[in-house]
């Protein structure tokens, strides 16, 4: 598909969304200031504003309209664009706001009729008057409503997210556990995540929310070290484990896993369970080490700063796994996202650099290309799973990228015996 057709089709994707998160977030209202006859409504309840921003044809975040103090903090903690110009842009649509003359800038507005709506539930589950900015993601198939919580101080209190299908409820009933875990259990002194607030059920949709961490401030420069620092403190907060991968849980997990895709007949199931069986078969004698990961570490899932480094978004977060899946996942997802790379190059570049990229992770030589193609084919296995390519997610087509560059691999190891010299952790 090319740029424009990708664009067109994320527009699309993205107005329609708008729409829905609206329906499960205020049940039976409508975007045009009106409930439908029958829907429940408080009485002399106005209908709640909200901005549009930038704007209908591609909403990305829906601000409270109605206070513009709320509307500016909201707006300037919503995330913190890589680039420079949108930087500016976001800027000076916060200005705008502070000002009065944001309908310059931000002409489109909804107005939710006054059906009970979420911000209902969350003011009584938090004991405090709320308002909410609604982040308006990309497709793809993890999407959900996320929420901003901000008081009516315009500060910025706690996120929330919504499960609304098997998928997402899955995800966030993951998340609740992770948070819970890592926040209460787990000793970590490099990382701060989240802090579980409330787990609970609203309107058939089950519903975590959590503390706000800072993830809106401009990071600091601290340079690779202190990250692998991290991950590795994070790798070894729920315990750690060392045998060849034939033998560890990982191992057996994944097998069930291709096989379980292969069983829902998912496109292109056969082909990955062939790669992934392969090199189980191959590095079987291979000794690894094993412990926890993230699941997706990525530059718009942390924020480092002089003192600690803040990380959220705990839905994939997992025990058991190989060390270093978090170093190539931030490789691939930085070269990809952030700086524009084409995938097919993106991952022919963390095979290619698999050693240099998990050294300071403590993977051995002998055990990095093991490591980085068992990342790709969790990864893999993952976006099939979740069905991505039909949910429209730009990299949810694993035959153009991904799957080609997995079988070349495994095609061109096909006369090399694999090293099962013990690395070192």
């Amino acid at each position: 598909m090319s740029r424009a057709l990708k664009t067109a089709d994320d527009l699309r994707r993205r107005a329609t969304y708008l729409a829905e998160v609206i329906d499960q977030l205020y049940p039976g209202a409508d975007a045009s200031g009106q409930a439908p006859p029958g829907t429940r409504a408080k009485r002399g309840e106005p209908a709640r504003p909200y901005i549009v921003v930038p704007g209908r044809r591609k909403p990305r975040v829906l601000i409270p309209a109605a206070d513009r103090k709320v509307a500016a903090a909201a707006l300037s903690r919503y995330a913190r664009p890589a680039a420079r110009g949108a930087r500016l842009k976001r800027d000076a649509a916060v200005w705008a706001l502070r000002l009065g003359v944001d309908r310059l800038l931000l002409p489109h507005r909804v107005k939710v009729g006054g059906a009970e709506g979420i911000d209902d539930h969350l003011a009584s589950v938090l004991g405090h008057e709320v308002h909410l900015s609604i982040h308006i993601g990309p497709a793809r198939a993890n999407r959900k409503p996320v929420l901003q919580i901000l008081d009516g101080d315009a500060n910025t209190v706690a996120f929330a997210k919504l499960g609304v299908n098997p998928l997402t409820r899955e995800l966030v009933d993951a998340e609740v556990a992770a948070t819970k875990r890592l926040s209460e259990f787990c000793e970590l002194r490099l990382l701060r995540v989240p802090r579980l607030l409330h787990a609970g059920n609203w309107n058939g949709h089950n519903l975590m929310v959590t503390s706000a961490l800072p993830a809106w401030t401009a990071p600091a420069d601290l340079g690779p070290a202190r990250r692998v620092n991290a991950m590795r403190e994070l790798a070894d907060a729920c315990g750690n484990s060392r045998s060849p991968l034939g033998e560890s849980n990982y191992a057996a997990r994944l097998r069930s896993r291709l096989k379980a895709l292969t069983e829902r007949a998912e496109p292109d199931a056969d082909t990955l369970q062939t790669a992934g069986e392969t090199l189980l078969d191959r590095f079987a004698a291979t000794e690894m080490s094993f412990g926890a990961w993230h699941g997706d570490w990525s530059p718009w899932n942390t924020r480092e700063t002089d003192e600690v480094i803040y990380l959220w978004d705990l839905e994939r977060f997992e025990t058991g796994v190989p060390y270093g899946f978090d170093a190539a996942h931030y490789r691939l997802q930085d070269d990809i996202v952030t700086k524009g790379t084409d995938p097919t190059t993106a991952v022919l570049g963390l095979v290619a650099d698999a050693p240099a990229i998990l050294a300071p992770m403590g993977v051995a030589p002998a055990e990095a290309e093991a490591t980085a193609l068992l990342y790709l084919v969790d990864l893999a296995a993952r976006y099939m799973g979740d069905q991505a390519e039909r949910a429209g997610a730009a990299l949810g087509a694993l035959g153009r990228w991904l799957l080609p560059t997995l079988l070349r691999h495994i095609a061109r190891q096909r006369t090399a015996p694999a090293n099962g010299t013990d690395g070192t952790h």
